[in-house]
């Protein structure tokens, strides 16, 4: 009898892959019960990753829209599942245990089945908790293997960690193929390891399109003994994104499998909805370049996801390289040109930081690092002169145990700044935080809402969540919206009175005051330069003093507002910017002197 295949819609990762936001919980519900009549899905990834913080910043309410969500699934029987990164859980730095565990209990009383696991350093200890975590608050647990192709990423490094977490009590195992880089053949060999060894484990494939081997890779695991393969459906799919049910359904059927037949009714109704999505809005914040297949992806090994931010620093940068080179009396380069060397610039740091696995949040570290190591050559300067907190506490073991060795002179940098490496476990760094949010809770008079959901929510995204009661978070939405319409051509209405500054000439002040530093953001987003409920911030006066690495002001990006720390001790001298701009990363803000 034929073996049978069964499929996820990956309706989460979709949106996440292509952009920066995802539908909100009204277009979720309408489209919920079309997913249902498609027929094909036995799972749906319905939240996690980003979904929460996304919610947070359309001034949403997360909680209410993950149980509208999931809600016509558990209906069905269709199982859900979410996607949580183990010591970060939902967010990009590490969560204390309490707020963890409290995650699972949250998730599951809304309607979540299984939490999807996963470690960016692939370190057991960091998942340890994720398993048992997940089983006590009444998830199925599946720990995703952070896959990528290195010389230490063999079958033998990712049964160690197999080996460990069916210890820990998984019921599951995912080859979270993030960057679409995982050789077809390989992957084949380590499903037939993990199923061999423990045939109850269930394995569910996850491959981004990317490079182009994601096809290929579903055939081998699912000869190998693979039971879910994650797939995509159009008009999200190919690309940086993943291969379409339709077709992953036919070669599957030709092989031989058992798979369920596509209502292909269902399936135009679904692709019509999620293009009328785009069009309304979310299209405005996708990346171009996500639908396109890149083969440069299999030799840094960067997500597909990370190529339109990695694009857009590079535009941020470029005026500010090329300014560089012109004063160095320097040929000038064009765009391809400097993606092309950031490229092999990710190439030379990955492996000198000890081969991390480029998926959230160690792909945004390397290539951060690979971009300020070639800002710097590019002006004569050595490698490895900027590198920031997150990646040193990478470096330092802070986050887990890197997979390779780190390089001499990333070690000899360590000796020089007088810090320590760490080698305990990294959940004990991060003490138990719930009762000073149950206090903060108490004092602002919030409810602590259903099965406790709402505190986890201000556990876990307390800045955002701030934003989201007191209404900026809807406020900035809004202003972001319209700008993404403005530049895109659409014509809006305009709700306020509208300031123009005057052009801007970077070069004019270069000259003007050649000893003056740029005040750079260090991310893409909105500049804030301050946090005031009102709105009515500005930016500080011509002359304001600022001690080095006093903050500046801020920059909101998806994640969270990111600190723009002064470069060093001196009195602001131009502004560049003005309060809710949408910048590049590196683009400049300011100049101080």
């Amino acid at each position: 009898m034929a073996r049978e295949i069964k499929f996820s819609l990956l309706y989460r990762d979709m949106w996440q892959s292509s952009g920066k936001y995802v539908p909100m919980v009204h277009q979720l519900k309408q489209i919920a019960p079309v997913i249902i009549d498609m027929g094909c899905f036995d799972r749906v990834e319905t939240n996690g990753g980003a979904f929460e913080q996304v919610n947070l910043l359309f001034g949403e309410n997360p909680n209410k829209a993950v149980r509208e969500w999931t809600a016509p699934f558990n209906k069905v029987g269709i199982q859900t599942h979410m996607l949580e990164r183990g010591l970060n859980a939902l967010r990009m730095n590490p969560v204390p245990e309490d707020v963890r565990f409290l995650m699972y209990k949250v998730k599951a009383k809304q309607g979540t089945n299984i939490a999807r696991s996963f470690c960016g350093l692939n370190d057991h200890r960091n998942l340890k908790g994720s398993v048992i975590g997940a089983k006590k608050g009444g998830m199925i647990s599946q720990v995703a293997l952070s896959i990528t192709y290195s010389p230490v990423h063999t079958v033998e490094y990712y049964m160690g960690i197999v080996d460990k977490v069916v210890e820990y009590g998984c019921d599951e195992i995912c080859l979270k193929d993030m960057a679409g880089i995982g050789r077809p053949a390989f992957l084949g060999r380590l499903t037939n390891e993990i199923k061999t060894k423990y045939p109850h484990i269930k394995v569910q494939y996850h491959g981004h399109s990317g490079p182009g081997f994601s096809v290929a890779s579903m055939l081998e695991v699912a000869r190998a003994g693979a039971d879910y393969i994650d797939v995509a459906m159009e008009p999200l799919s190919w690309g940086k994104i993943h291969p379409d049910v339709i077709t992953i359904q036919a070669m599957l059927k030709d092989a031989g499998f058992l798979v369920k037949d596509i209502n292909m009714d269902a399936y135009m109704e679904a692709r019509r909805l999620t293009q009328t999505f785009i069009d309304d809005y979310l299209g405005y914040f996708i990346e171009p370049t996500n639908y396109q297949c890149s083969s440069l992806l299999v030799g840094c090994g960067l997500p597909g996801g990370m190529m339109g931010s990695m694009m857009a620093d590079l535009k941020g940068f470029h005026g500010a390289i090329n300014m560089s080179l012109r004063n160095q009396g320097k040929k000038e380069v064009t765009l391809n040109e400097l993606a092309v060397m950031l490229f092999q610039e990710v190439e030379y740091v990955w492996p000198r930081l000890g081969y991390p696995p480029l998926v959230t949040p160690f792909s945004q570290y390397v290539k951060n690092t690979a971009l300020m190591n070639l800002m710097h050559t590019l002006k004569g300067e050595p490698r490895w002169k900027t590198i920031d907190k997150d990646t040193m506490n990478m470096i330092l073991g802070k986050t887990g145990t890197l997979p390779g060795k780190l390089a001499p002179e990333i070690i000899e940098i360590v000796k020089e700044k007088g810090l320590e490496f760490y080698t305990g476990n990294p959940q004990d760094e991060f003490p138990n935080e719930l009762p000073k949010f149950e206090q903060m809770m108490k004092e602002e008079g919030w409810d602590r809402g259903q099965d406790d959901e709402e505190l986890f929510e201000f556990a876990m995204h307390e800045r955002q969540y701030r934003d989201y009661k007191s209404g900026i978070a809807k406020k900035r939405f809004e202003t972001d919206l319209e700008a993404a319409k403005a530049k895109a051509g659409a014509p809006i209405i305009v709700t306020r009175p509208v300031v123009e500054m005057p052009k801007f000439d970077i070069d004019e002040y270069v000259a003007k005051y050649p000893n003056a530093k740029p005040i750079q953001s260090p991310v893409k987003g909105s500049v804030i330069w301050q946090y005031d409920v009102a709105d009515k911030s500005t930016a500080p006066n011509i002359g304001t003093e600022f001690k080095q690495d006093a903050p500046i002001c801020y920059v909101e990006a998806f994640f969270g507002p990111q600190e723009v720390k002064s470069p060093i001790t001196g009195r602001i001298v131009a502004i560049c910017a003005k309060q809710g701009d949408k910048v590049e990363k590196g683009e400049i803000l300011g100049f101080i002197e």
